[in-house]
């Protein structure tokens, strides 16, 4: 069969979190984080077991646990407005862990599914890189407890 759609944009994609109603389940909603700038793949390479014997003069191999390396960047462009919605965010994480649920993290984009994350996030903003005559940008770096793949997008709203 011929791919008939040459690629999909990123026009339109937005990022969105939502703390468990229900541990375990995704949640219904999510709410936007805005402004956001850039959001880093999640690569899953797998581990490398070693499987040789005695008799093998060339090491063999069968493949282990997938590993997402662990840390996820989400870039956003800084404002007092993201700040505080990115403050909010910690905050509702902080709720949801102390009741024992875990924050979900969506990449929605337009009549596409969502990609879908579990992770924490850093408990402060972190300080972005100032150069002159740039755009004063953040990034996240998320630890990733769990990559959930792709399922039935819920469009982030403000």
């Amino acid at each position: 069969m011929a791919a008939t759609i040459a690629g999909i944009s990123t026009l339109g994609v937005k990022f969105g979190y939502a703390v468990e109603t229900v541990a375990g389940q995704k949640p219904a909603a999510f709410t936007q984080l805005e402004r956001c700038n850039a959001i880093a793949g999640i690569a899953l390479n797998a581990e490398q077991i070693d499987a040789s014997a005695l008799e093998d003069l060339i090491t063999r191999y069968v493949a282990g646990r997938q590993d997402s390396g662990g840390t996820w960047g989400v870039t956003f462009n800084f404002t007092s407005e993201v700040e505080t919605q990115l403050t909010a965010m910690i905050s509702a994480y902080n709720t949801g862990k102390a009741n024992n649920l875990s924050t979900w993290f969506e990449v929605w984009a337009p009549n596409q599914k969502g990609f879908f994350v579990v992770a924490q996030p850093p408990q402060k903003i972190p300080m972005p890189e100032v150069a002159q005559n740039g755009l004063l940008t953040v990034e996240m770096t998320m630890t990733i407890e769990e990559y959930k793949g792709t399922d039935t997008a819920i469009e982030p709203t403000a």
